[in-house]
């Protein structure tokens, strides 16, 4: 009996392994997006307009909010809540379980030690391989939102501008984004995971992590996810411009995305595209220590501790 007992209490604290394990990361990195993302749609949608129409939402963050408000009514602010909930939480689990994922796999291929004298490295390979695809999930849905925010008579709302989209320009109206998102997603997924880990590295080089209570591992989740999302937010500002403009209209007939992509760079400029970086900049960096908060609480609440650690 006591033998029993103890069997099941064994098989009772196993932790998750394999597919278990990752789809517990992928599902803790799908709500942390989502809810984050989705929770700042109101900030996005006025991001997103001072970056289309610099010349006339040119009052700031708060002035653009009144703007919009004034002009549309407080229900624009919710514009693409659809897709922005829906594509943030199809790209974090991407994002976070693919994170996991590649840095279980490059720990693999070169050993524990030298992954952990060329973390850097490790953490960049991950976070990169992992926004890859994490795009391919994110892009039809970004530029359905990015269609409603920019062009609010539309759709009424995400089935409804998908499926125009579709319907008018089939597969490539999704895709045409593609190039800019990678451009955009991928060197801020990396600066977000490196700066991450190293910021948070640093605080708990100096403490003990494993005497501290789970609130103070919280709090120390959120600050290196404000810094990172700062980081992150800098580093990709130009390309996220650059990607609400492709995805305001359709490509000129012949059009290609490089071409494109090069005449709206030679239209934005240095300044141009930049521009809403402010908005940004608070946008990202506090979903960002939202995401890390929320996603390492609910790891805890999955029982998915048992990741990978090279942290030294």
């Amino acid at each position: 009996m006591a033998a029993a007992s103890a069997a099941s209490a064994t098989a009772t604290l196993k932790k998750p392994e394999g597919l278990d394990l990752y789809s517990r990361f992928a599902f803790a990195g799908a709500v942390c997006c989502s809810v984050t993302h989705g929770g700042f749609t109101p900030v996005d949608v006025v991001k997103t307009r001072i970056q289309l129409e610099p010349a006339v939402y040119n009052r700031g963050m708060f002035g653009g909010f009144r703007q919009v408000i004034q002009n549309e009514g407080a229900g624009a602010l919710l514009t693409g809540f659809g897709p922005t909930f829906t594509g943030y939480f199809l790209q974090g689990a991407f994002k976070f379980g693919g994170y996991e994922f590649f840095k279980q796999q490059s720990i693999n291929l070169i050993g524990i030690e030298k992954a952990r004298q060329n973390r850097a490295a490790v953490y960049s390979v991950s976070a990169a391989c992992a926004e890859f695809f994490a795009s391919i999930a994110l892009c039809p849905l970004e530029a359905t939102r990015i269609r409603l925010v920019s062009q609010p008579t539309f759709a009424s709302g995400l089935i409804g501008g998908f499926s125009k989209i579709f319907k008018n320009e089939g597969i490539r109206g999704f895709y045409g984004g593609f190039g800019p998102i990678l451009f955009k997603q991928v060197p801020y997924t990396v600066t977000k995971f490196v700066a991450f880990e190293k910021i948070s590295e640093a605080i708990f080089g100096r403490l003990d992590k494993s005497k501290l209570s789970n609130g103070a591992q919280t709090g120390v989740n959120l600050g290196s996810g404000l810094l990172a999302g700062f980081a992150a937010a800098i580093v990709s500002q130009p390309a996220d411009t650059m990607l609400s403009k492709v995805n305001k209209t359709k490509a000129l007939p012949g059009e290609g995305t490089i071409s494109r992509l090069i005449k709206i760079a030679g239209e934005l400029g240095i300044r141009g595209s930049f521009a809403g970086l402010p908005t940004r900049l608070f946008m990202i960096g506090g979903l960002t220590a939202g995401q890390f908060a929320i996603y390492g609480d609910i790891k805890k609440a999955l029982g998915a501790t048992n990741g990978v650690e090279i942290a030294k």
